[in-house]
This record gives structure tokens, sequence and C-alpha cells, in this order.
């Protein structure tokens, strides 16, 4: 009897394409929806009809009314791009956590003057992962106060 594994790649094909990590998913959905060139119908494609986020105090609660409230977060903020800092998963890959920069133009986030100003936020996210591998939900702290003086000053 063999115990030799055989190894994917030596196959002709990457073993991460085939299995993705719950932290490949998040992080290919943050490429698809927040890196130019921003393909909201993703969004589609990616979470779930019942999708939950809750961000800056407010739930926002099925994949229709996500896919405005992105629609709308991009033009809040212009040239957004999302950069992963750390990202970790549990160990049945159910769970993501991710700590994260954003960065972009200011288009009148959160009623301030659209006037172009620099952009950075940084924030964390915990994401469920269903095992179908589309996102259910998601819980989003973000230094949006912090931002907002400085837009503001």
């Amino acid at each position: 009897m063999s115990t030799d594994v055989p190894d994917p790649a030596a196959a002709g094909h990457d073993a991460r394409l085939a299995h993705p990590t719950a932290v490949d998913i998040v992080h290919n959905f943050w490429a698809e929806v927040w890196q130019a060139p921003h393909n909201l119908d993703a969004i589609d494609e990616l979470v779930a009809d019942d999708f939950v986020i809750i961000s800056g105090g407010t739930e926002i609660h099925g994949r229709t009314a996500f896919k405005e409230w992105v629609r709308a977060f991009h033009t809040a903020i212009g040239d957004i791009h999302l950069e992963p800092v750390d990202t970790f998963q549990n160990a049945d890959g159910s769970r993501v956590a991710s700590r994260w920069v954003l960065t972009g133009t200011n288009n009148g986030f959160a009623g301030t003057e659209p006037d172009g100003q620099p952009v950075r936020m940084t924030g964390t996210a915990v994401w469920h992962v269903l095992p179908d591998g589309r996102l259910t939900h998601n819980y989003v702290e973000r230094n949006a106060l912090e931002l907002l003086r400085q837009l503001s000053s």
C-alpha cells in the first residue's frame, strides 16, 4: 500500500483553484467588488440571497439592498482600492476575520463636501462563509468617525 500523496501542482493544476479556502473566497470578493473595475454584478454570484452586512451601526438585509449599498459607497468614495492586511479563517472555514485598508477620493463621504481629498479608511471584517462558498454575513468595524473628522476639517 502506497502512502504517497500526489502533488496537484505536478499534475498541471493549482489546488487552490480547485479547492479555494475561505480566505481565498473573501479575497476574491474584494477583488471583484472593491477593486477596479468594480464588478458589482459579481455580488449576484458571490453572496447568498439573504446576505446581511452590519456596518457603521446599520444592518443591510438581502443581496439587492447590499448591492445598492455598495453602489452608494462607490459613489461617495471614488477610485476605491481595498487592500487586505491580515486575514485568518477558523478551522472549518466557516468564518474569516480580516484587517483591511481602503483608499480612494472623497466624493461626499458621510455628507462631506465632495472635494476629491484622499480617503484612507481602516477596518476589520468578520465573514460567514457557507459550505458552497457563498458569503452570508459580514460584520464590519471601520474608522469612519476619524475619516469624517479629517474630511470635515
